[in-house]
């Protein structure tokens, strides 16, 4: 008679474990993604509105908006410890002026090559006619403007915070707080420059804020990794709210705008990306996590966390330059909102109104949208520019107000094309200048939106953001030998 004995499970493992490729972030955010559009769908059809949202709706939207609301609690103090950091770090950059320089000119380059991609698209499909719509649109928000943007590049309080009070109807105040990332950068560059010129008696002050910065991006670690959540909130009641039924009447205009990035995210920067020697894949498998996150929170501020750590340890990116190139761009560099949209938005209202635009006012269109980025920095991007775009062109700013029923919708692609932008300028320019860490651009990815530092022997230069396990314990073994 013969005997069974059972083998020992390994140490802290029981027998059911899930598949390898359930722990993919990918995987449990597409999961999620489709969890939140079932969800968004049954509250819609239960009887769930914006203005008065069901049990299963107002849920959905709780648990969006307080995902968001995390992200962008994270952004401030994040901005503000990584340029201090990335400054300091600059000593030992002997070209930073021309690493400034070229981000600069890169976020002009593609979009330049996004807004022509916008008016082509336009030219040719004529989204603003037969639109069949015959109501008249009203705006009164907030117009774009450049003496504004000059003005808003001084803080008015030390944080670059501001508030705004609204009166409803029974009486109450509501306020609420803001922040301008915009100036958060600058306050952070005027810290970071003056510790360098004070020298040695800065140095507690740039240890003490490398250690707040460390501790920062563990927090981030814990907010990102319960973004299958978010991504769940913030889907569904995107759809519980909206639906995909106010597409209708605007279907060409919708078309145009998705036609015009999806050409900018997988033509153009896959061609950016393979001229200048690198992996199209490897870009994409890097900057996935963060782009999938834009498009569900529709917020490039709020993937800023993630954004900017995909770029430094995905796309090998070094971190004194990406913590300073990629707050940047999330706040200049904008080819969803600040080139494609506007192109082709003023397009539609020109066609719309029957006003035929000539060469000039294209030229126009161009110009505003490579420089006008800027004058938008810090609020409400897509429809700031806009109506930049329609002041500067002459045209009537009631065509916004016909667009805004489909802006969700739109703001998603909007952007992730935008974060996708927002990486790829940095990783060109490290190209350029030699200091990109091809070894880790080219890492095998692990499917995890970056390596928790602590696990990863808490060196917070230690590759992640799906960089396999051993090729991050042997760079860790080199960097300790």
């Amino acid at each position: 008679m013969s005997t069974q004995t059972s083998t020992p499970s390994p140490a802290g493992k029981t027998g059911f474990q899930l598949p390898k490729w359930a722990g993919s972030f990918g995987v449990q955010i597409i999961a999620a993604l489709i969890v939140g559009l079932g969800l968004g769908l049954l509250a819609k059809y239960t009887g769930s509105t914006k203005a008065a949202p069901n049990g299963l709706g107002a849920t959905l939207q709780t648990i969006g908006s307080s995902y968001v609301s995390l992200l962008q609690t994270a952004v401030v103090p994040l901005i503000f410890t990584a340029v201090v950091s990335s400054i300091s770090n600059l000593r030992q950059v002997s070209n930073a002026a021309k690493l400034a320089w070229n981000t600069l000119l890169w976020f002009a380059i593609t979009s330049l090559i996004a807004v022509l991609i916008g008016i082509g698209l336009g030219v040719l499909l004529q989204p603003g006619a037969n639109t069949g719509i015959t109501q008249e649109a009203k705006y009164s928000g907030k117009s774009g403007d450049w003496w504004a943007f000059l003005v808003g590049l001084f803080p008015k309080n030390f944080l670059g915070l501001g508030a705004s009070s609204t009166v409803a109807e029974s009486g109450a105040v509501t306020t609420s707080v803001s922040f301008n990332v915009l100036q958060i950068l600058v306050i952070a560059i005027a810290v970071g420059v003056a510790a360098l010129k004070v020298g040695k008696a800065a140095e507690p002050f740039l240890n003490l804020n490398a250690s707040a910065l460390a501790v920062i991006q563990k927090v981030l670690w814990w907010i990102i990794r319960i973004a299958p959540l978010g991504t769940v909130g913030l889907i569904g009641n995107a759809v519980a709210v909206y639906g995909w039924d106010t597409i209708g009447a605007l279907g060409k205009f919708t078309f145009a705008i998705y036609a015009g990035l999806a050409l900018v995210l997988f033509a153009v920067y896959p061609i950016l990306v393979r001229t200048h020697g690198l992996s199209v894949k490897q870009y994409f498998s890097g900057v996935w996590p963060a782009v999938q996150l834009a498009f569900v929170s529709r917020s490039s501020v709020g993937t800023l966390p993630l954004t900017q750590r995909v770029t430094e340890r995905s796309l090998g990116v070094p971190r004194a330059y990406a913590s300073f190139a990629v707050p940047l761009g999330a706040t200049t560099k904008m080819d969803g909102c600040a080139a494609i949209y506007p192109a082709i938005s003023a397009i539609f209202v020109a066609q719309f109104f029957g006003i035929q635009l000539d060469f000039t006012q294209y030229l126009l269109i161009a110009l505003v949208s490579v420089l006008g980025s800027a004058a938008t920095a810090g609020t409400t991007g897509a429809v700031v520019m806009l109506t930049l775009t329609l002041s500067t062109l002459g045209l009537p700013l009631a065509g916004v107000g016909l667009l805004l029923a489909i802006d969700p919708i739109l703001d998603m692609g909007r952007t992730a094309v935008n974060v996708a932008g927002q990486a790829l300028v940095p990783t060109i320019v490290a190209k350029r200048q030699g200091i990109l860490d091809e070894q880790l651009y080219n890492a095998p990815r692990n499917g995890t939106p970056f390596v928790d530092d602590s696990v990863a022997g808490a060196d917070t230069d230690a590759p992640s953001d799906g960089a396999s396990t051993d090729t991050a314990s042997r760079e860790l073994a080199d960097a300790k030998a």
